[in-house]
Order: structure tokens, then C-alpha cells, then sequence
């Protein structure tokens, strides 16, 4: 027999889809579980599509999720995140899905992992990778996630039912400072050119860019910055000059390929969304273009969009300066699919800055349960 069969279950999470598993139906060893991973998604595939496998061909399609119990007191469950790239034979670890933290408490409660009454659940979630909790608010129908209701997101068609994700003290998590430099503000060097950059750990490490020092509008799509090699060649370069910054790596070519996620922001103005729709300036306080895992991403990453909507909170950084005034309850993002809001509630903290959460709301379907085959070797 060549192949054996792990019970999963193939999940969508906001704008990302993974494959999630029990932790007590995989190996403890990490090298194990990333062996796993990469045939599960069908990595690395260098014509870049994951045919042999359960993977999407990008980076929001191409993730892994272990639940577990509970190792800390305030929570539930435990939820462990690993990226897998597509082309190459590489498990990240290092961060978080926002996204996919929204699938977190339907599992739980209809794996059974949770109890739940109907009406308002709430699932209180450890997110191992940040070492952070989450809250995770729905609705329960037949003591089961419900999945039908009229919320509409940006980058997922169709309507769903709400999950509120309070994101508590979220900044930190990679680097152990909201602010890992200690600046609202920094700059970055490359190539005989400074670039000013806000560097954020909020939910997840970012670095903040400015469109026009990069030649952008902040408007174009995923597909013409990635046709552009120059500019992604140097979202990179800085990328990995603020990974060392943030104190993340060493040097530059040890900067992990999930974080910092790098984005430029640009001041409002009108686009057309990937589904066709106009999007007018009055519709958003600032644009993103976020690029995630090498792949100029076609939504936002929830945790990418988390960090803008704290950074845009914080006085003197350049999402700040980009965005101007927001208003109090939400700062509205354009991403190339839409518009996400984010809720941050931020506040002065002596010299520094303290995040106390970030709110978003997500909706997330179960796919497809049973077993997925991994070759008996890998076991």
C-alpha cells in the first residue's frame, strides 16, 4: 500500500481556504508534519498550479491548520498555522492566518472540541504561531456553525454568516513590540535610495511602504505588479532590509518568507475591483497593495489589514500620514478586491504605543470532510 489517509477537513476562512487537521491524528515531529503538508497541497510544483495536491496555486490557497487542546488558561483551542509555499519545498511557521482564524470556532464547535447552545457562540482561541488569543463570535444552528446569512465580504462571492474575530493585544507577537523599532517611522536604504517605512508587529509583522517612492499609484492590480519584476524585486529587497530592522533575522537572506508581509499604501482614489465593480475614493481612508509570500496577494491578508488598521491608528507613522483622518470606530481599507473594515482600538502607553485589539468579521463554509491521502512514507 502506498498511500494512507489523515482525517481533515477542507475548509474556506474568510479569503483563504486550508486544509485542517486534529492534532492528534498527525505526527508530533515538525519535520514530519511539514513533509506531510507539502504533499497534502501538492508543493512544490514548479509550473506553480498544485495539481498532485489540495492547493490553489497561491499563497491564500496553499495552508495548513492544526487544532488541538488547550495549553493556555484563556483558551479553548489551540490553532497552529503553517504557509506552504507553492514552488518550493518550504513550510513557514512563523506567522498567523487572520483569514483563516475565522474557520478556527466553526471546526471547534462541530468537531466537537467546543460546546456550543444555539444562538451567539463564543470560542476562545490560542493562536500558537503569535502566541495570542482570539475571539471568535458566531452564530450556532443545530449545535453546528451556521453558514447561510447576508454578509457579504470583499473576495468571496456570495453571502454568509458572520463571525465577529477580536484580536486581544495583538501587537508583539513576532518581535515582542508593537513597534519593533521603536518608531512610528523609519527608513530604509537600498540602492543609493531611502525609502521612509512604518514597521508594525500587529497580528502580524509588516512593513508599511509608500506607493509613490516606488514608482505606484496603489491602484493597479495584483497581476500588473507582478508583471512589473523591478518593483517586485525591490518590494523584496526592502522586505528583507526590514526583517533584520525588526529584529527578525540576522541578515537579509535569512528573512522568512511570510514575514514581515510588505505592502504599499496609497491615499484614496478610484479603481476598478477584480470582480469589475468601481470603487470610489469615498468609499475607503487608505489603499493597500499587499504582496504575500513572493505573490502580490489579490484581497489582503486578514492579519496584513489588522497591522494598516493599527498603524493607521498610530500618530506620525506613514499609513497615518497617508490616510489622514479616519473615522473613530473603523478604518476602511482598499485591497483589489474591495474594501475590508478594520476596527483598532490603539492608545499612547508611556513614550510608546499599545494595541489593545483589532475587530474584524469574516464568514467561513466547511468544504469537504474525510481523509486525505499523504504517501505511507512520510508517516
Amino acid at each position: 500500500m502506498d498511500q494512507a489517509f489523515i482525517p481533515a477537513v477542507f475548509h474556506r476562512g474568510g479569503s483563504s481556504k486550508g486544509v485542517f487537521f486534529h492534532a492528534k491524528d498527525l505526527p508530533q515531529d515538525r519535520a514530519k508534519q511539514d513533509a506531510i503538508f507539502l504533499s497534502v497541497l501538492g508543493s512544490p510544483d514548479p509550473y506553480g498550479r498544485q495539481l498532485d495536491g489540495m492547493g490553489g496555486g497561491i499563497s491564500s490557497l496553499s495552508k495548513a491548520v492544526i487544532i488541538g487542546p488547550p495549553t493556555h488558561l484563556d483558551a479553548d483551542v489551540d490553532y497552529t498555522f503553517a504557509q506552504v509555499a507553492v514552488d518550493r519545498p518550504l513550510v513557514d511557521w512563523s506567522s498567523n492566518c487572520g483569514n483563516l482564524s475565522s474557520a478556527v470556532g466553526p471546526f471547534a464547535v462541530d468537531e466537537g472540541l467546543v460546546r456550543a447552545s444555539d444562538g451567539e457562540a463564543l470560542v476562545r482561541i490560542h493562536q500558537v504561531n503569535t502566541k495570542r488569543i482570539i475571539h471568535a463570535r458566531f452564530l450556532v444552528r443545530g449545535r453546528r456553525a451556521a453558514t447561510e446569512g447576508d454578509f457579504t465580504m470583499a473576495g468571496v462571492a456570495g453571502t454568509g454568516a458572520r463571525i465577529r474575530l477580536d484580536f486581544l493585544s495583538p501587537g508583539g507577537g513576532a518581535t515582542g513590540a508593537l513597534l519593533p523599532t521603536g518608531n512610528a517611522q523609519d527608513v530604509l536604504e537600498y540602492s543609493g535610495r531611502t525609502y521612509r517605512a512604518t514597521m508594525i508587529d500587529a497580528a502580524n509583522a509588516c512593513v508599511f511602504l509608500d506607493a509613490a517612492e516606488l514608482g505606484l499609484t496603489g491602484t493597479e492590480s495584483p497581476d500588473v505588479i507582478e508583471a512589473n519584476p523591478a518593483t517586485m524585486a525591490l518590494l523584496d529587497a526592502l522586505r528583507r532590509l526590514a526583517a533584520v530592522r525588526m529584529g527578525l533575522c540576522a541578515t537579509t537572506d535569512a528573512a522568512p518568507l511570510a514575514i514581515p508581509k510588505v505592502a504599499v499604501v496609497a491615499a484614496p482614489a478610484a479603481y476598478r475591483a477584480l470582480d469589475g465593480r468601481e470603487t470610489p475614493a469615498a468609499s475607503h481612508d487608505i489603499a493597500v497593495r499587499m504582496i504575500s509570500m513572493e505573490r502580490a496577494h489579490r484581497a489582503v491578508p486578514l492579519t496584513g489589514g489588522m497591522a494598516l488598521g493599527v498603524a493607521c491608528r498610530i500618530a506620525g507613522s506613514l499609513p497615518q500620514q497617508v490616510a489622514g483622518h479616519t473615522r473613530d470606530d473603523e478604518v476602511r481599507v482598499a485591497n483589489p478586491s474591495g474594501v475590508l473594515s478594520v476596527g483598532a482600538e490603539v492608545r499612547r502607553d508611556g513614550d510608546g504605543w499599545f494595541a489593545e485589539s483589532a475587530v474584524v468579521f469574516r464568514s467561513a463554509r466547511r468544504l469537504m470532510q474525510g481523509s486525505v491521502a499523504v504517501p505511507v512514507r512520510l508517516l
